[in-house]
């Protein structure tokens, strides 16, 4: 698998070939689904504050699967074969179902910092899967780096400090829960290179939504039936809005689309810096603790990604 910018791939709308994108608007997209991303981790724990954790999720899947289903209806209703058909499904269960799920749920237990850490592993789980699937080659310095970030893993589960001014103390529940997010995240870049080729991103985040709502569903009544809805304030409204929209359908089309162009390990880790980024804004804006084992744990990991890419 190349690491760098591929042939000409599918656009965000259809899967016909078309030109290659500049390199420069490449990136800015890319940029641009970073703050996205970004934000994301602080914005979310706005809508922790006054909504329970599954239903953030699930509201939040179907929120954007409302918004992607006008939008594939207009601009690009294309349909699928019947080989495909399961693997847009799956991707929707493991990409907007459990990793979505997860990293929610991990968020409403753990810090911001720990959690875009974690989450900042991403890169080690793609070289696996891609490994596994014959895609990627694991060296001796990719090895080393896994290493590297499994002990900055250890490190960081060694932080238990006193809660934040707004968000949460870390725990081993949400690191864990955080990580099976980040794995299943992973699984869905490797798993869906492949169709994003065939049908664009447009089509491919449409299936991506909608049957992430759908396998969500029985989550938002189960939480929804007794919650006091009418409690939630205009914050906690926005707060759940910029996670559907912006962290979620715009961010995920722009990665689809960058998915045709750049390699799932070399786009995953264009989000290097990402953690770094989140825990000092964590530290300025929730008053969350930047503790030794913090910063060793951070720093381990990271650069066990470095070399990784290096490798």
């Amino acid at each position: 698998m190349r690491a760098g910018l591929e042939t000409a791939r599918p656009g965000i709308v259809a899967g016909a070939a078309r030109a290659h994108p500049h390199r420069a608007s490449l990136y800015t997209l890319i940029g641009l689904m970073q703050f996205f991303w970004a934000a994301n981790f602080l914005i979310a724990k706005i809508a922790l504050r006054e909504l329970p954790a599954l239903l953030v999720a699930g509201l939040r899947m179907q929120l954007a699967a409302l918004c992607i289903l006008p939008l594939y209806a207009w601009k690009a209703r294309r349909e699928c074969t019947r080989r495909d058909l399961p693997m847009l499904l799956l991707l929707g269960v493991v990409g907007a179902g459990i990793n979505q799920v997860f990293f929610i749920w991990g968020l409403s237990k753990t810090s911001v910092a720990h959690s875009a850490i974690i989450i900042g592993m991403t890169p080690i789980w793609v070289l696996l899967l891609a490994s596994a699937r014959g895609l990627e080659r694991i060296t001796l310095r990719k090895l080393a780096g896994i290493l590297l970030a499994l002990a900055g893993v250890a490190v960081l589960s060694q932080e238990r400090s006193v809660g934040a001014r707004f968000g949460s103390a870390p725990t081993l529940a949400g690191d864990l829960l955080t990580l099976v997010a980040g794995a299943a995240f992973a699984l869905y870049t490797v798993m869906g290179k492949e169709v994003n080729h065939r049908y664009g991103s447009l089509t491919v985040n449409t299936f991506l939504f909608g049957s992430g709502a759908l396998f969500l569903t029985p989550i938002v009544i189960w939480q929804g039936r007794s919650f006091p809805f009418g409690g939630v304030s205009p914050a906690g409204w926005l707060a759940l809005a910029y996670t559907a929209v912006f962290a979620a359908l715009i961010a995920y089309l722009i990665f689809y689309y960058a998915l045709g162009f750049v390699s799932p390990t070399r786009l995953s880790t264009l989000s290097y810096l990402q953690p770094v980024a989140v825990t000092l804004s964590g530290v300025l804006l929730l008053g969350e603790q930047l503790t030794a084992p913090l910063v060793a744990g951070g720093a381990t990991i990271l650069a066990g990604v470095y070399l990784t890419q290096r490798g």
